[in-house]
């Protein structure tokens, strides 16, 4: 009873136990889920899960079912940029351990509950659990808003000759971009329970995908539209502050792009809102995103930068050549990763979309309804998955993943996805280069490199999440340590690593 007393602690009480099983739990859902994608039911997978598990898939509700799917796994998400935030900046325990415990109810609450209401029967209790799960997920939002405050003078930096970026009366601006964020999730999040409210009287669950020819949308599918654009946007946006910690992100840069990030957080928070009242909210938002995507492009320049430095410093290099500094680029996939990630980003991602408003008139609206549907999912999807991605990097350094297994574990995850995200890019503009007589060559080279892609990423991600369960069931594993010393991210004493190399790689990273 004792040991399953002190596995249950480190699971749920320390921060690294917490984002461990947050991150099984999505591991979970997606693969219970996943025999009902597209791709399955081609197989006859689907027909089979259906058998076994027995999901209740009535057509007409599929839309409400996937609405329940998108938001179980996003309150993970959210909980995980919760235990990171709470990992990583000063604030008063009980603010800590109350937002945590809070995040961890709501979202366990809210994917349980609402998972079962959608896919197993309508038990409409199960829905009311799912909504006090989601007030649950707000509520800790809203300690963790007051326990940022970046007001108080003891979160103030002193120094002001400190790298770090402040103003002349020593705010913090790090502090002060993530508190902005919070915020802005909070007033997002209540704009789309506000649309929801309305179910049942005259409003219906939709896909916004569905509605994008629509000459007409009442106020309540607009809201939701400006809801799913910015929630997705705000957890991307929060990754480079929250990881500014890990890579010590300082100097002008750290300044200029702090400063950025909280005008481009307040813009383009506004702009989504924006979407129920006037039909420009799509310049608005562009305009936000650029000046936020600025701060993360001056991460991307320091981080390298960094990795640089250091590669040289550690091979003691007089007079490095450019080559030798290439290679440092690439030494350690797990900081590489995050960094590069968010610069490919814009190849998937941001160019995809400003291409798609520039070109939408003269290009996408001459398209069928369903290939402009594809893009936009695929869109979605993609930053997504990139945000997995970051985090799953950046989780297994923390960790303390070293050696050889380190390497394949970092490369597997970066290469398997951006194959996987590439794929679907190209797969959605097929229409630029080819006709729908001539497409069927296209969708089975990027279908094929989609499903090799995520396999490879899903193998790397399952490996790492088998080798911490075996490790939970020593008696003296790593997670012994970590539970002892459970504050922020700080280097834990250990001496039995996983490494695929002999002698001195024992250290956790910080």
């Amino acid at each position: 009873m004792q040991a399953l007393k002190s596995r249950f602690k480190y699971l749920f009480t320390s921060t690294k136990g917490l984002i461990l099983w947050a991150i099984a739990f999505v591991m979970i859902i997606t693969a219970l889920w996943m025999p009902l994608s597209g791709p399955m039911i081609s197989w006859g997978i689907r027909d089979i899960a259906v058998d076994i598990i027995g999901y209740d898939l009535v057509h007409s509700e599929r839309e409400g079912r996937l609405v329940m799917l998108y938001h179980s796994i996003a309150m993970a998400v959210v909980a995980i940029v919760v235990y990171m935030i709470t990992g990583y900046f000063k604030m008063e325990e009980h603010y800590r351990v109350w937002a945590n415990a809070t995040v961890t109810v709501g979202y366990h609450l809210a994917a349980i509950f609402g998972m079962w209401f959608a896919y197993f029967g309508h038990n409409w209790t199960h829905h009311a659990l799912y909504l006090f799960g989601l007030s649950l997920v707000f509520f800790a939002g809203m300690i963790l808003a007051v326990a940022l405050w970046p007001w108080q003078d003891k979160y103030k930096i002193k120094d002001p000759k400190s790298p770090y970026g402040h103003t002349k009366s020593g705010l913090d601006l790090e502090r002060t971009a993530l508190w902005v964020l919070v915020i802005a999730m909070l007033g997002s999040a209540a704009l789309g329970a506000w649309a929801g409210a309305y179910f049942g009287n005259g409003f219906e669950a939709f896909l916004a995908e569905d509605t994008i020819r629509h000459p007409y949308k009442t106020l309540q599918q607009k809201a939701v539209i400006g809801h799913l654009h910015i929630m997705l946007a705000l957890i991307a946006m929060s990754l480079p502050v929250i990881l500014s910690r890990w890579y010590d992100f300082k100097g002008i840069l750290h300044n200029i792009g702090m400063r950025l990030m909280i005008f481009g957080g307040v813009v383009i928070t506004l702009g989504a809102w924006s979407v129920t009242v006037t039909p420009h909210a799509h310049t608005i938002i562009y305009f936000g995103a650029t000046a936020s995507m600025m701060t993360a492009l001056f991460l991307v320049i320091y981080g390298f930068d960094q990795l640089i430095k250091n590669h040289v410093k550690e091979e003691q290099y007089e007079k490095p050549t450019f080559g030798q500094k290439f290679k440092g680029l690439f030494k350690d996939p797990l900081k590489f990763g995050p960094l590069w990630q968010m610069i490919y980003f814009n190849f998937t991602m941001s160019g995809v979309g400003i291409f798609m408003a520039v070109k939408l008139s003269d290009i996408f609206r001459v398209w069928p309804h369903s290939e402009e549907r594809i893009v936009l999912v695929g869109h979605w999807h993609v930053l997504s998955g990139i945000v997995a991605t970051i985090i799953i990097l950046w989780f297994a350094d923390v960790l303390g993943l070293r050696g050889k297994v380190r390497k394949w574990f970092g490369w597997s995850v970066i290469i398997g996805s951006d194959i996987a995200f590439g794929a679907v890019t190209i797969y959605e503009m097929k229409r630029l280069f080819t006709s729908e007589y001539m497409e069927q060559p296209v969708i089975n080279a990027t279908w094929l490199a989609i499903d090799i892609g995520l396999g490879l990423t899903m193998l790397a991600v399952g490996a790492f999440l088998v080798w911490r369960l075996v490790d939970l069931f020593k008696h003296q594993g790593m997670w012994t340590r970590e539970v002892k010393h459970e504050l922020g991210f700080e280097p834990t004493p250990t001496d039995e690593m996983i490494s695929g190399e002999t002698g001195t790689e024992q250290e956790v990273s910080q």
